[in-house]
């Protein structure tokens, strides 16, 4: 068991930094804070005045893996929904709205879980997901759709990795859980992305 004592006083100091720092960022950038730096904010500030919270998530790998899908979470939702607006074919708009649905229902999840520990997630895209919407957007036809299955194929090989070192790797019995019992639904997601894209790069239109 960690001495709670010299984290609250660790995390009181970076508290106290990260408020100066996140005060002047706020000054230059208040319409496009990121939800992250909010979200980690409140988890020191919890830390940093109640033991028992500070009790909760003792491993910051956990805290880190649950952030960390959640943004993935939010990404996949995003990009299905563009991909069931933008996609020309079948099989992208289909894996766009299967995307949609089963990463809605994993951030339920998570989200879920983060509150039984007391843990505060980012409530939007981090900004390199809201820079490949944009840069899909701007994607048309058979372009839009081979960029998109690869970001899906790309991501869900990230996921994937994230949720194997939390199992294989996380402190806390309920987060290793979760990470399990995800683990294969995500591959089943990279085999239809890679089916996906397997299609889009062989379509010549």
């Amino acid at each position: 068991m960690k001495n709670l004592i010299n984290i609250k006083s660790i995390l009181s100091l970076f508290l106290y930094a990260a408020g100066a720092i996140l005060l002047v960022s706020s000054c230059s950038e208040n319409n496009t804070r990121d939800s992250k730096a909010e979200a980690r904010e409140d988890n020191v500030r919890k830390l940093a005045a109640n033991d028992t919270t500070a009790s909760v998530i003792e491993d910051d790998n956990d805290y880190n893996f649950l952030v960390k899908a959640a943004e993935m979470q939010m990404e996949m939702i995003s990009l299905g929904q563009l991909a069931q607006q933008k996609g020309t074919s079948s099989n992208v708009k289909e894996l766009g709205k299967m995307m949609e649905e089963e990463h809605t229902k994993s951030l339920n999840e998570i989200n879920t879980l983060a509150q039984s520990k007391s843990v505060s997630l980012p409530t939007s895209e981090t900004e390199d997901s809201r820079d490949a919407h944009k840069d899909l957007n701007d994607q048309n036809g058979n372009d839009f759709e081979k960029d998109y299955c690869k970001r899906m194929v790309d991501r869900h090989e990230d996921a994937i990795d994230l949720y194997e070192n939390a199992v294989e790797g996380s402190e806390d019995p309920q987060v290793r859980a979760y990470a399990s019992e995800k683990l294969p639904t995500l591959r089943t997601h990279l085999k239809n992305a890679e089916d996906s894209k397997e299609r889009s790069d062989n379509n010549k239109s």
